[in-house]
């Protein structure tokens, strides 16, 4: 069954932050239903500012907790050993990007196609202190009479973690650290406790490989502090996502399990130069116990893969990254929302039991 998809935001949507910067993406949203019913997207805006000429590159660093006050960390060429993706490498080993992530609120139309409103002043910025180099890839579910949004956070002394932040009314934001550190990434919350514990799924990565990333569970008292933990689901051979997998968007409780949407990564090789393609799939885990795996999609039929030109070509090529999946108002249909080439924001509508139909059943 092919599967339509919507294009909703472009960066041609968004005003620059800062005046003489360039917007390059905007990208892998966090989202919720609101109590009006309608949609409202936290999505990832990735802003360029001038890196300059001569022998100085400027990069974007926050530097004002109290407001959105950005200043320049000046980088000599002649230090940058290559460039790639958005992200310069230095030759003392560390590294830094060419962009800069924040939030910013979309509202969309109750079935979820339509966007009625962008809030072009950031709704979440990076700190001092959390994430002065930008915050990306939110994750968003409501717990009770909270929400909780889960994000990387880029920081010139902890590097690449998971943070969390809780909010009564997705508008102020109380920031509880770095509940997962350095190269953990994909954090997705589930929307209720399991047997007294809150649950996470995650994918760690580490510079001293054994097996490829894979999906991980977790478990806490608090939401701060995680523990009881080990892979339940790792890449396959000569599959769409035998390099690399990770959670998509936070699980959604169905009659026959909780149904997770991931993304999975393949490396293919034409005339001597590697491809990386990112797919969408799907995985249903154990109600009452979601470190069980009851069904994935199969191994040579994604959900979803990147096929049309902005899919195709674009910040980064070949790339489908599913972040935020919301059921319809009938409870028929999944709206998944996705970034597309690391480029811009589209939505895909399918049918649910479809979705659980094309799963391969353990």
């Amino acid at each position: 069954m092919e599967i339509p998809e919507k294009v909703i935001l472009t960066p041609k949507d968004i005003s620059p932050t800062v005046k003489g910067w360039k917007v390059e993406s905007i990208i892998n949203p966090g989202g919720i239903r609101l109590p009006n019913k309608k949609i409202m997207l936290y999505a990832r805006v990735a802003e360029k500012p001038e890196l300059h000429k001569g022998k100085m590159i400027h990069c974007p660093v926050i530097v004002s907790k109290d407001e959105y006050k950005v200043a320049s960390e000046k980088i000599e060429k002649n230090k940058i050993s290559k460039k790639r993706r958005g992200v310069m490498y230095l030759k003392n080993g560390t590294c830094r990007l060419t962009t800069f992530s924040h939030f910013k609120k979309i509202i969309l139309n109750e079935t979820g196609d339509k966007v009625e409103s962008i809030q072009q002043k950031p709704a979440f910025t990076g700190m001092p202190k959390d994430g002065n180099y930008g915050v990306e890839d939110p994750r968003i579910i409501k717990f009770k009479n909270n929400y909780l949004m889960t994000y990387v956070t880029i920081s010139s002394r902890e590097g690449v973690c998971t943070s969390l932040a809780i909010s009564k009314d997705l508008i102020n934001w109380k920031r509880k650290g770095i509940i997962f550190r350095e190269q953990n990434k994909d954090v997705v919350l589930f929307p209720e406790k399991i047997k007294g514990k809150f649950v996470a799924l995650h994918r760690p990565m580490g510079t001293f490989h054994f097996s490829k990333p894979s999906i991980w569970i977790s478990h806490s008292p608090d939401l701060i502090y995680w523990g009881n933990e080990h892979a339940i689901t790792m890449p396959r051979e000569n599959a769409w996502d035998s390099e690399k997998i990770g959670p998509g968007a936070p699980p959604i409780k169905t009659k026959k399990g909780w149904l997770v949407i991931y993304h999975g990564v393949k490396n293919t090789k034409r005339k001597e130069t590697e491809k990386r393609v990112y797919s969408a799939g799907a995985l249903l885990l154990n109600l009452k116990n979601p470190q069980e795996v009851l069904a994935r999609s199969p191994i040579k039929k994604p959900l979803f893969k990147p096929e049309e030109s902005h899919e195709k070509k674009g910040f980064v090529d070949n790339v489908v990254f599913p972040t935020t999946a919301i059921p319809t108002l009938d409870k028929k249909d999944l709206l998944i929302y996705s970034g597309e080439a690391d480029s811009l924001i589209s939505v895909r509508k399918i049918p649910i039991n479809m979705i659980l139909r094309s799963m391969e059943y353990y």
